[in-house]
């Protein structure tokens, strides 16, 4: 007999929304699966371009696995390696793994940093490092200071489990939203005044919407700050391979080996292989700490979401052979270089202006505020919604990440083709190009200058209020 379970029987994780899936972010996801574009199935259908992947090298990837088979145990040539790495492994992770880890994240960084593989820890995804360093760095009601805008996935992957706050730091279009010691400084003072504890600070480099990195200068304030404070630095880095054009990427690794005060205790990295290598699907991801006890720690953390040692026996293999490593590593650049040009390129030719700074990861921080009917959220929303319902094209409002000003949009490039980037290309343009024409001013001919016209303002659904949010967010939407 069917019955409805009422909310009381549930913890409060289980009745809670804490996921954040009631966000634009994850709605045009939604509008996305209901409705996905095939170029000859369903060419009308969403073009996926709220997805940070990078899809421009699995021909590389694919090219390697043919010249290697010995490197998966479910080929006939691995097969001999099977048993020993189907049974149970210990969950610090086989050693050749943390020692190809090492080795590609030293690469990464143009070999200018050590990285210890004794101090790698394994984890499912960045999502699950996150968590696991919130876990082991923060209480329940302590908080992250955040510089926004910022990844939506955070209010999620910090937050939900753990009961952890994010406070978000101000940044402005004025310096390009820059982090400024000033926006640090405000924002820790304000979680005082509120009576909240801050144990962190939360970086990401290069950022993710922005596209942009963080000088060194940046960097070493930073450092200072968090010295002062007393408090955990977390360095997000795992857009760091897909820097593509100057100046570089600087790892926070380089900057502790400056001759700058800061106790390594403080200072934790979270890596993966999501975005630099394209490969979301094998959730590998890295916690990488300067603190024994955090190491520890989150290596018994790990054991709950640990990488398969199937998945460590390939990704050590690959990332063992150097001359491929340093081949991809080149190659992905150059390829998203092209894609960056073309797309800009694109945009530029119907006046769409872009993050200037940005130089790096798998998207674009676009500007398309003077699209607004009005310089507000509610109007950001308003053309989002016309955006997925009638342009086709997926991409994510400045509001849910946390934006101070509207008319951002995120759009990401590497995902896709090079003929499903034309087609969204000729929607962007065909959409705009729309737009200004409709607000240019009509000539009314001498009969009918004393005609009042109407304009019927196009009704949408109401929206929803989410936490995580400067603003009402979109319910499901539906494509």
């Amino acid at each position: 007999m069917a019955f409805k379970l009422n909310s009381h029987l549930l913890s409060r994780i289980a009745s809670s929304n804490g996921h954040g899936e009631d966000s634009p972010y994850f709605d045009g996801w939604k509008a996305y699966d209901t409705d996905p574009h095939h170029p000859t199935e369903n060419p009308d259908g969403v073009i996926q371009m709220g997805l940070a992947e990078n899809q421009l090298c699995f021909d590389l990837i694919q090219d390697w696995l043919k010249k290697n088979p010995k490197a998966s145990i479910c080929s006939p040539e691995g097969l001999n390696e099977f048993r020993e790495i189907a049974i149970f492994q210990d969950y610090h992770g086989l050693p050749e793994f943390r020692n190809a880890v090492a080795n590609f994240m030293e690469k990464v960084r143009g070999n200018r940093v050590t990285f210890d593989p004794d101090r790698i820890v394994m984890s499912g995804g960045a999502t699950g490092a996150h968590e696991t360093v919130a876990f082991c760095l923060a209480d329940p009601g302590e908080a992250f200071l955040v510089p926004a805008p910022y990844y939506p996935g955070f209010d999620r992957d910090l937050r939900w489990r753990t009961g952890v706050k994010l406070i978000k730091v101000d940044s402005d279009s004025s310096n390009n939203f820059m982090v400024t010691r000033e926006a640090l400084e405000n924002a820790y003072e304000k979680a005082q005044l509120d009576n909240i504890k801050v144990k962190g600070l939360l970086i990401t480099n290069p950022s993710n919407p922005l596209g942009t990195i963080l000088d060194r200068e940046t960097l070493r304030s930073i450092v200072r700050f968090i010295n002062e404070k007393n408090i955990h630095l977390v360095c997000d880095e795992i857009y760091a391979a897909t820097v593509f054009r100057q100046p570089d990427f600087i790892s926070v690794a380089e900057i502790l080996q400056e001759d700058i005060e800061c106790n390594l205790d403080l200072v934790h990295i979270v890596y993966s292989l999501s975005k630099d290598m394209g490969f979301p699907g094998l959730r590998v991801g890295i916690i990488y700490s300067y603190n024994d006890a955090v190491v520890s720690c989150a290596r018994k953390m790990s054991s709950f979401g640990l990488v398969s040692t199937q998945t460590q026996y390939l990704i050590a293999s690959m990332l063992s052979d150097n001359e491929f490593v340093e081949m991809f590593i080149r190659e992905s650049r150059s390829r998203l270089a092209a894609r960056y040009r073309v797309f800009t390129r694109g945009l530029d030719q119907v006046g769409i202006e872009c993050l200037k700074t940005s130089n790096a990861g798998l998207f674009l921080w676009m500007d398309l505020s003077r699209l607004l009917k009005q310089q507000t959220f509610e109007a950001e929303m308003e053309l989002w919604r016309v955006i997925i319902h009638e342009v086709k094209l997926n991409v994510s409002p400045g509001c849910s990440f946390h934006c101070s000003k509207p008319g951002w949009f995120r759009v990401c490039f590497a995902n896709m083709d090079d003929d499903t980037m034309q087609v969204a290309l000729s929607r962007i343009k065909t959409f705009v190009n729309k737009e200004v024409d409709t607000k240019k001013p009509k000539k009314n001919l001498r009969w009918q200058g004393s005609l009042k016209l109407l304009n019927c303002p196009r009704i949408y659904d109401d929206f929803i209020n989410s936490p995580h949010s400067p603003i009402p967010q979109s319910p499901l939407v539906r494509a």
